[in-house]
């Protein structure tokens, strides 16, 4: 159960695929145009219930209720061995090798 004030991530479809627009590409132009965002409930409801929240920065926004207390996840992605590579290229341009890091 979501209470009024709790954190909270909502999903929201913004456009339909036969809303948006004609010079997108195929294969862009064939899947809805989707919002999840996370924000304060302003209302009681239960996860698939559809509710309002107030973003950080204030703004309202309706959507289907996801998450509760949903987490920040940040990452660069999977390891690429070629920046270790370029890391260690330019290490050695700049300071003369990679022993000073």
């Amino acid at each position: 159960m979501v209470r009024k004030g709790d954190w909270v991530q909502i999903h929201q479809i913004v456009l339909k695929p036969e809303e948006r627009a004609a010079h997108l590409p195929e294969d862009t132009k064939k899947v809805p145009l989707e919002l999840w965002v996370k924000g304060f409930a302003l209302e009681d409801g239960k996860i698939g219930d559809e509710i309002e929240i107030q973003t950080v920065t204030g703004r309202k926004v309706k959507g289907e209720l996801l998450k509760v207390n949903p987490r920040y996840i940040h990452d660069f992605g999977d390891y690429v061995p070629e920046l270790t590579k370029i890391d260690m290229q330019l290490k050695e341009i700049a300071f003369g090798g990679g022993k000073d890091e």
